[in-house]
């Protein structure tokens, strides 16, 4: 039996672009469908655009999570293990573990079953009505999240196979708050182009990756992101680590032209978000994982500058001196409990408890 990527039984959440609606196109971290049928085997068929490291498949059923090698480029159908279940139905998540380190392209799906009569797509079950997006880096898309063996320490050597968009800060919290989640965050990202680590050395910043649903140059045009699709209650804008490189000047300089001119910048990218969100929520911090204290405080200078009460500062317990490395699952729940925390001490209607 088999399901065209656009079946409307599937439920699809994510910054996608299905501009073609048979070939739906993930680009994000946290971006994910899911499928729920009657039958014994699912199998998806996708094309993939590799640009660095390994890329992975992630797919949830039930407590179960398995993570699936994409080939480097081109077409695949790749079987999906299900867990045994008595009467054969099953709710599938098959989710982008990853940043644009690839662009993954769903082009459908297959069911099978002992007798085709027995083979049934039924209505996937419905996405909570809470929304959040994560403006973010490496450590909102989970990057190297599952190397557990290193809590507090620096990254092992690794090809992407311990990055998990699942068990970052984002998409645990938005659990923990029965939300929806647009993860726009990407490995090495800094606020401003021409800094960070993202796609050198023509270096791209969040300022140009923020409005778009696919940014990297690298796979074709850049296509611009519409916004009418997606509100959200609260905006998490976790940028400010990336920056320092190659000029720690927050830390050298705080009162130089270079940080004023970043300050600026963050207040100005805190307006759009304002101004494309007239209602949301916006929550501004930065991680556990270790960075000069200069850039929280200019996080919080130009919060306190722009002077709106619907936006606000979050500063961790262990902000910026947890990890030299990035945060694991243990330290990405410690993040996460503590942002829930934060939001709900703001008293968002429908977000108390």
């Amino acid at each position: 039996m088999k399901i065209l990527p656009n079946n409307s039984s599937l439920i699809y959440s994510g910054r996608i672009d299905v501009s073609d609606p048979f070939a739906i196109v993930w680009t994000y971290p946290g971006t994910f469908v899911k499928i729920k049928f009657k039958g014994t085997q699912l199998s998806i068929h996708v094309r993939n655009k590799h640009n660095y490291w390994n890329n992975y498949l992630g797919v949830v059923e039930g407590d179960s999570q398995t993570k699936l090698l994409l080939p480097e480029e081109g077409d695949a159908m790749i079987e999906i293990p299900l867990q045994t279940t008595q009467d054969n139905i099953h709710e599938v998540t098959i989710f982008k573990r990853q940043d644009a380190c690839h662009e993954l392209m769903i082009l459908g799906f297959e069911i099978n079953c002992n007798t085709d009569d027995e083979c049934e797509l039924l209505e996937a079950s419905p996405l909570p009505p809470r929304r959040i997006e994560v403006y973010g880096d490496s450590v909102s898309a989970g990057e190297v999240s599952e190397a557990i063996d290193y809590v507090a320490k620096a990254d092992p050597e690794h090809n992407g196979e311990y990055s998990n968009s699942w068990y970052s800060y984002a998409w645990i919290a938005a659990r923990k708050l029965d939300a929806q989640l647009h993860d726009i965050a990407q490995g090495g990202v800094a606020l401003l182009d021409n800094t960070g680590w993202y796609h050198e050395p023509d270096y791209i910043g969040m300022e140009q990756v923020w409005n778009k649903m696919r940014y990297n140059p690298d796979y074709g045009t850049v296509k611009e992101w519409d916004f009418s699709k997606y509100t959200p209650d609260i905006v998490i804008v976790a940028i400010g680590q990336n920056d320092s490189h190659p000029d720690d000047y927050m830390k050298t300089d705080y009162e130089g032209e270079k940080a004023k001119n970043w300050r600026t910048h963050y207040r100005q990218f805190l307006a759009k978000l304002r101004e494309t969100y007239p209602d949301a929520w916006i929550v501004c911090c930065t991680t556990l994982l270790q960075h000069d204290i200069g850039w929280d405080m200019s996080i919080s200078q130009a919060v306190q500058d722009l002077g709106d009460k619907k936006v606000s500062h979050c500063v961790f317990q262990r902000n910026g001196k947890a990890t030299p490395g990035h945060l694991r699952i243990p330290e990405a729940e410690e993040m996460a409990k503590e942002l829930c925390q934060h939001i709900r001490a703001l008293g968002i209607e429908g977000y108390e408890a």
